[in-house]
């Protein structure tokens, strides 16, 4: 269980690194050609701007007090290594979500969240899809039933119906059954036009 959580979370910080690197070089992951990318980084952004602007502040500051109070360098050192691991960790969050967008094809609807999360839904298990404002969701990834959540600041705002279910891997290896599928998107209309109609153009 435990090298198993080991494994996944390194597998998040290779796929930060990357999406920091796919970031820079204004690419996408998992966007194949005539495939509609459905963006859910813009609700989010401004929180994470902050985020890490308080994580750079506080991290000068503690960083600061130590050196002034000639705490040892066995102290100091690990402390700010640690405030440098968890700015490092937002960036990695900020730069997955924008470089892995969720991904509409003609054949299938992909969900994902950052490099936490990624389902593959079929298009032909697709019962409906409406537009559905949810502002309380519990968790980024969660899952109720066979109902699953993969929301942006506790928010969802596309509901998709299954005809039978599909397995969600969650970020950390447990698997669920879900027949209904909650997420958010900066466009929900978009998306909901795209799915509904057997072709569609780039969003």
């Amino acid at each position: 269980m435990i090298m198993g959580v080991v494994r996944a979370v390194l597998r998040f910080e290779l796929a930060g690194l990357t999406s920091v690197a796919l970031w820079a070089a204004r690419r996408r992951h998992g966007v194949p050609a005539g495939a509609i990318a459905v963006s859910y980084a813009k609700e989010q952004a401004f929180t994470l701007g902050l985020f890490m602007f308080a994580m750079v502040v506080e991290t000068a500051v503690v960083d600061l007090l130590l050196v002034v109070n000639d705490v040892p360098a066995a102290i100091r050192v690990p402390v700010l290594v640690g405030d440098l691991y968890s700015l490092l960790f937002v960036v990695f969050m900020a730069a997955a979500s924008v470089t892995r967008p969720h991904v509409v094809t003609e054949d299938e609807l992909r969900v994902r969240y950052a490099a936490y999360f990624d389902l593959r839904v079929p298009r032909d298990l697709i019962a409906s899809v409406r537009t559905a404002q949810s502002y309380n969701e519990t968790g980024l990834i969660s899952v109720d039933g066979g109902r699953l959540g993969v929301a942006v600041a506790s928010r969802t705002n596309v509901t998709v119906e299954l005809t039978e279910p599909v397995v969600a891997v969650r970020p950390l290896g447990k698997r669920a059954e879900v027949t209904s599928i909650r997420f958010f998107a900066d466009d929900p209309a978009a998306v909901v036009a795209a799915l509904r109609s057997p072709t569609h153009t780039t969003m």
